[in-house]
């Protein structure tokens, strides 16, 4: 069945929101990772995975699972903080 015009505008929108989204907390990331001096290679060998998954995870380009994410944020000894605010 064909969606509708509005309702792929919608899913088009929600979509745009998710990948703003992920690259928010990949750029979020790579800031924390930047000014501890942590390199990809070190957050790998802390993860247990290849530089080059590191890579793709940081990417943005991948759907990031909480798991994913946790092991991530757990690996730099960090402490992930979420807020929510309505749009401005």
């Amino acid at each position: 069945m064909a969606l509708s015009r509005r309702t792929r505008t919608q899913q088009d929108s929600s979509d745009d929101e998710t990948v703003g989204l992920q690259q928010e907390i990949c750029d979020e990331i790579t800031w924390y990772m930047r000014e501890h001096k942590v390199t990809r290679a070190d957050l790998a060998g802390a993860m247990g995975v290849s530089p080059g998954r590191v890579s793709q995870i940081l990417s943005g380009g991948e759907n990031l699972t909480l798991r994913t994410l946790g092991s991530v944020v757990n690996a730099l000894g960090a402490r992930l903080e979420i807020t929510l605010a309505p749009h401005s």
